[in-house]
């Protein structure tokens, strides 16, 4: 039953706070980015929720208070740390580091996925699009780092996608806080945290698919006009080939009709006795 209970508080942001306070979104923010056992945190709605204990609501609704400028330096910090580390497990370890069998924890198909972003966007927005999204944000970094990504490029990218995505939650979070308890109620919080964040994440990730379609849209022009442009020359090269084979046949004419008349001719100088 103990066993239990703690289970549940560790998946609990607001059992969380109240029993840890900023340790624990400092090393639960390290560890979901950084460990592979981490996915399953409650990342998001920690965030949220440390935004929330940073108000002036925080007592009311979640019973501690966290200073705003230490979580808003510390948290991405934590974020870069954790997938830094990630990053460089993958780098040293490779494929050797997902060589486990499926369990309710570890699935392949969390690597896949991660993978399958890597490839999609490319290393740049697939580092800081998947701090936006559950479980890939953990493997993603090493995932990065099998796949060979530089460590200097990956750790621009991420500290990116850390200061935005921490940092937008947890503002979120501070500035909405009064608006949520006067709305709903301080005891009610709990049930709006994951459509809250839905809707966070999704306006934040609005100018990253923005950007992938734009991309999408000027892959498909260019190879329509390389299309376009080999349609083009294949038209040429086969006018050329025609126009080739019709001066050779022009060629192989007037010279029959060169040969013929220098006979005629030839015949014309003979002496009657001879024809």
């Amino acid at each position: 039953m103990h066993a239990s209970t703690v289970a549940l508080n560790v998946l609990d942001p607001k059992s969380l706070l109240q029993s840890f306070g900023l340790a624990a979104v400092l090393i639960i923010m390290f560890v979901e980015t950084g460990l592979l056992v981490g996915f399953f945190f409650p990342g998001d709605s920690l965030l949220f929720l440390a935004g929330v204990a940073a108000s002036p609501v925080a007592t009311e609704v979640v019973g501690v208070r966290l200073p705003i400028v230490v979580l808003l330096i510390a948290v991405p910090l934590c974020a870069i740390a954790g997938a830094q580390l990630g990053h460089l497990l993958g780098a040293r370890y490779g494929r050797r580091l997902f060589a486990r069998p499926d369990s309710r924890i570890f699935k392949t198909e969390y690597v896949e996925r991660a993978e399958h972003y890597f490839t999609r966007y490319g290393p740049a927005k697939a580092v800081v699009l998947a701090r936006f999204i559950p479980v890939v944000r953990t493997f993603l970094n090493p995932v990065a780092g099998m796949l060979g990504m530089p460590a200097g490029r990956f750790l621009f990218y991420n500290v990116i996608g850390a200061v935005v995505w921490a940092d937008g939650i947890l503002l979120a979070g501070y500035l909405s806080a009064r608006k949520l308890r006067d709305t709903v109620g301080a005891a009610n919080i709990d049930k709006y945290l994951l459509p809250a964040i839905a809707v966070i994440v999704i306006v934040s990730v609005i100018p990253i698919f923005v950007e992938v379609l734009r991309n999408r849209r000027e892959r498909r022009r260019n190879a329509n006009h390389r299309t376009v442009v080999v349609r083009k020359r294949s038209r040429s090269s086969a006018q050329l080939h025609r126009q080739t084979k019709g001066g050779a046949n022009n060629r192989e004419r007037a010279r029959q009709c060169g040969a013929r008349s220098g006979a005629l001719r030839s015949m014309r100088k003979l002496p009657r006795q001879a024809r």
